[in-house]
């Protein structure tokens, strides 16, 4: 259905605490996509979410894009299918239509690299998505932090903020994410691909 919204999902932890942490980039993307189009995230009557409503990007001719649903889950991450699949529920939105933005150490900082469907890497938040969903079949729009240095636990690594220096180009990393979150919903996958891949090949 070409009227059928978009949910787009920012994966992170809820609270100040966790804000700067490199697991919470996801946030930091839609907290961007919100600012950019006007939308404000409000409680979610049926979801454990903060959500908004938005219309992102352009369509040809200047057309408005599509119709998208903004979502940070209120619950931690590890918890974040439930959320999910409860707004994917209450919109009637297929799993082909669901972006979930997240961090991925598999990939270095400054990197960022579109999928549909395969596996979750190790990633908590991804693999209860894939189970509340039923299906890995749903798009990840992977924002690289890194590998943690030395023998540091991965865990304790994206459960800590950029450094200094990450933190300088991060504005603009954040940005470069938000646009390719755009580019899916409104030119589809391969064309997200051939800008973003290409231009940290």
């Amino acid at each position: 259905m070409t009227d059928q919204p978009w949910l787009v999902v920012g994966l992170g932890n809820p609270g100040p605490k966790y804000a700067g942490n490199r697991h919470n980039v996801g946030h930091m993307v839609l907290d961007l996509l919100a600012e950019r189009t006007g939308g404000r995230f409000a409680r979610h009557g049926r979801a454990q979410a903060a959500a908004a409503e938005v219309r992102l990007g352009m369509l040809p001719g200047g057309r408005p894009g599509p119709r998208v649903i903004l979502a940070k889950p209120s619950t931690y991450m590890n918890v974040s299918g439930g959320p999910v699949s409860a707004l994917a529920q209450y919109y009637g939105i297929e799993p082909a239509r669901i972006a979930v933005v997240h961090d991925e150490v598999d990939i270095p900082f400054d990197s960022i690299k579109l999928k549909l469907g395969g596996g979750e890497g190790g990633h908590n938040g991804l693999r209860d998505i894939t189970k509340a969903l039923g299906t890995r079949d749903y798009h990840r729009v992977r924002v690289g932090v890194g590998r943690p240095p030395g023998r540091m636990d991965t865990a304790d690594y994206v459960l800590r903020d950029f450094t200094g220096t990450e933190r300088k180009e991060l504005p603009i990393f954040v940005d470069d994410a938000a646009d390719a979150v755009e580019l899916l919903v409104t030119e589809g996958l391969l064309a997200a691909q051939g800008k973003f891949h290409a231009a940290r090949a």
